[in-house]
């Protein structure tokens, strides 16, 4: 079972983003994708590291090694959101609820509106 991502250094949550974002990669399409990428051997190394911490598998396609994550990206998602609001927010759910309606200065979509009152009714229920 992967550890929560925590664990990661910024560099590995760069890849573990890019790796999320496009479902499965290479390390040439990793390196290609990093903002100041290190060389090609780091990025493999980053690669084993998070295959050993249980955050990628991969499997061979030629000669080369296609990496794909081991935890569906609702998990991770969920597991990234509950550390942004530990870390920015100091635990609380509604301020980070707050900051991120104020930051949509009003663009928030009448969908969204109902998706958000449906949920909070739900969570009243609970």
């Amino acid at each position: 079972m992967p550890q929560k991502t925590n664990d990661l250094s910024r560099r590995e949550r760069q890849i573990m983003d890019i790796i999320y974002t496009k479902g499965e990669v290479t390390a040439a399409e990793v390196n290609a994708q990093l903002p100041d990428p290190p060389s090609y051997s780091a990025v493999r190394t980053h690669l084993r590291i998070l295959e050993e911490k249980g955050h990628l598998q991969h499997r061979e396609d030629g000669p080369r090694f296609v990496f794909y994550p081991t935890q569906p990206r609702s998990e991770a998602s969920k597991s990234a959101m509950d550390r942004v609001v530990q870390t920015f927010f100091e635990g609380s759910l509604s301020n980070a609820v707050a900051a991120l309606v104020d930051n949509a200065d009003g663009k928030i979509s009448n969908e969204d509106l109902k998706r958000i009152e449906a949920i909070i009714k739900k969570a009243k229920t609970k």
